[in-house]
């Protein structure tokens, strides 16, 4: 999807399983958003160990900057553990900073509702786990967007979620 940027999924399926990933190592970055405020490195973990049902992607934050906006899924769980620096995770009932060990669960729904933000003066890393569905919808409150994600492609579609339309809308 354009100005959404991703991994290619021919190269993730190339890689040669790894029999252990090391967190705190210097890493091979497989992305870097240079978007300003959302400016990150990620490297995919999952496909790196040979996974197929679990997904996993080692996020770096530079100060000041955030992982992704504030968004919740429908088709997918999320778990998250702080590795290193201090991240402020963004949840429906508030913030809380995270200090390295730190373990997130963000269930599908509303309710699972996150967004990873650095506030500190030194980069942050965390890991992100996710449920591999072959469909997922990502919602975006904040912004009033709904993504529409398949695990073989990415994202397939961004759209605004008003004006909605009618079941029937269209249908003779």
């Amino acid at each position: 999807m354009p100005g959404r940027p991703s991994v290619s999924r021919a190269s993730i399926r190339n890689y040669v399983p790894m029999d252990v990933f090391n967190l705190f190592a210097e890493q091979d970055w497989d992305h870097a958003n240079d978007r300003p405020g959302y400016r990150h490195r990620r490297t995919v973990i999952g496909e790196r160990l040979g996974a197929t049902l679990l997904g996993g992607s080692l996020y770096e934050l530079a100060p000041g900057e955030k992982t992704w906006p504030y968004h919740y899924e429908t088709g997918c769980e999320e778990w998250l553990i702080a590795v290193s620096g201090q991240a402020t995770l963004r949840r429906p009932d508030g913030e809380r900073e995270l200090t390295p060990g730190d373990v997130a669960v963000f269930p599908e729904g509303p309710a699972g509702g996150h967004q990873v933000i650095n506030r500190s003066d030194a980069p942050c890393r965390v890991l992100i786990f996710s449920s591999k569905s072959p469909l997922a919808v990502v919602h975006y409150p904040d912004s009033g967007k709904v993504g529409l994600w398949t695990q073989a492609e990415g994202y397939q579609a961004m759209l605004k979620t008003e004006p909605k339309l009618d079941y029937w809308d269209g249908e003779t």
